[in-house]
């Protein structure tokens, strides 16, 4: 997705706001009052990114003329077929990598904003302390997409476990010289694989952020984790390319704002989730 299509898609947002203030259409009252504000439906993981959507519902979305419906997803599929759809007017629970292999594959028409938080990719198991204890042969569970599954490997590799992972790398891909280890991998959608962690046929379990947080798991306990400097994977607020609805741009601008940042280092100070991009 070039990056003159997105800044054009958010000056034609804005455009149309100042439009909008001017006369073109509703016009946000100073005081917030409902009646004037525009809806902006927005789908979400329920963590974190409803929990922040709504902190910003609560603080910030009336004085900036707009008044947030977030409409909670489970797996990370629907949501974009809903936004494809026009279910919601933009999405926020994915990061650019995996929106770009989405946009491949299915020929979706979104535009994007910039990273607005990070959460680590991690591995946990119940069996091992740490991946050097994990036994040669073992199972590891991993998510089936292509851009997430790239993140374990990566980990992997970052740990000595796999050699010479490449952009392209699979769990199908990987040979014998890649994977010395003989590890096994056992792929699944990710809202499946944080249901495993128990399963004894399964030794590491890679589990994305947001299930680490609605399990009720901490990185702080994983036997590995990505690093957060450098990393691609920030997640964003993503919308149609032909969107009308100028209330998106104000979202993307306060999910950026300050105070959304502190209320993430505040409500995930053990580094679950990071402000950033």
């Amino acid at each position: 997705m070039s990056t003159i299509r997105k800044v054009s898609a958010a000056l034609a947002i804005s455009t149309a706001l100042l439009l909008s203030a001017c006369g073109g259409g509703t016009t946000p009252a100073a005081d917030g009052d409902a009646g004037s504000l525009v809806t902006v439906k927005v789908g979400a993981s329920p963590a974190p990114h409803a929990k922040i959507l709504e902190f910003v519902q609560k603080e910030l979305a009336a004085d900036a003329g707009i008044k947030l419906e977030i409409v909670e997803f489970d797996d990370f599929v629907l949501p974009n077929e809903a936004l494809a759809s026009g279910e919601i007017d933009a999405n926020y629970f994915q990061h650019l990598p995996y929106l770009e292999d989405q946009i491949k594959e299915k020929g979706y028409e979104f535009d994007h904003g910039e990273g607005i938080h990070i959460e680590p990719y991690a591995a946990f198991s119940s069996k091992y302390d740490s991946l050097a204890d994990v036994p040669d042969g073992a199972t590891i569970a991993i998510t089936n997409d292509a851009a997430n599954q790239i993140r374990g490997l990566r980990v992997l590799e970052a740990e000595g476990q796999l050699k010479d992972v490449a952009d392209d790398s699979n769990v199908l891909s990987l040979t014998p010289e890649q994977n010395p280890r003989g590890f096994k991998f056992a792929e699944n959608q990710p809202e499946v694989i944080v249901q495993q962690l128990e399963d004894p046929a399964i030794d590491v379990a890679f589990v994305n952020g947001n299930f680490i947080l609605t399990a009720g798991l901490n990185t702080d306990d994983a036997i590995a984790k990505e690093a957060v400097e450098g990393n691609p994977n920030a997640n964003l607020l993503a919308w149609r390319s032909n969107n009308t609805n100028e209330g998106v741009a104000k979202l993307d601008e306060l999910l950026h704002s300050d105070e959304v940042a502190a209320f993430i280092k505040e409500t995930w100070p053990s580094g679950d989730v990071i402000a950033g991009n």
